[in-house]
């Protein structure tokens, strides 16, 4: 007698009392759900492995219609995951398409207790104000020996996995200009 695991005698259950095989009908139902579908090759955001993923969407050139993402899969062109996701990769779309997911900036201001809604050039302008100020108070242009060092201590970036060559040239570029020493980056680049 042959070892067979559960899902081996399932299989061959299902063959032998109805008489047909399943994986036709699995095949066919996966090409129907990304039947029509826009795909985008992106890298997963969770951790440094930098796993690719391929994002299937829908909806892009048909009006009064907002595109969504149908489907997330491993891609399989890729060196480092091979099409296989962890079992948070797996979970991509519910972060993608989850209707708690903020998609506009939020502020609350100094001493309140409530978050409202700002605009992107707010945010922006928020941001680089806070960036600004900081700068001004805090950038060290002579150490105690008086050497010039041209250094902002009390400000810090970071930077993620997903970020590409040239977003993280940029950033190299952001930061040494405003003199920020404190870097961290889960790419260690």
């Amino acid at each position: 007698m042959q070892n067979l695991n559960r899902r081996q005698f399932l299989a061959a259950s299902a063959a032998t009392a109805f008489g047909f095989s399943l994986k036709a009908a699995t095949s066919t139902a996966r090409g129907l759900k990304i039947a029509r579908t826009n795909q985008v090759h992106s890298v997963c955001p969770y951790c440094a492995v930098g796993c690719g993923v391929v994002i299937h969407t829908s909806g892009e050139n048909v009006r009064n219609v907002r595109p969504y993402v149908v489907h997330i899969e491993g891609d399989a062109d890729s060196p480092i995951n091979r099409g296989t996701l962890c079992s948070k990769g797996i979970s991509l779309k519910e972060f993608v398409v989850n209707d708690r997911r903020l998609t506009k900036p939020l502020y609350r201001a100094a001493g309140a207790s409530e978050w409202t809604e700002i605009s992107w050039e707010d945010a922006i302008a928020k941001a680089a104000r806070k960036i600004k100020d900081t700068r001004d108070k805090g950038f060290v242009e002579k150490d105690a020996q008086g050497r010039i060092v041209n250094r902002l201590d009390t400000l810090g970036m970071i930077g993620g996995c997903t970020d590409t060559n040239e977003i993280n040239y940029l950033l190299g570029k952001f930061r040494f200009g405003l003199g920020i020493l404190p870097y961290e980056n889960q790419a260690r680049l």
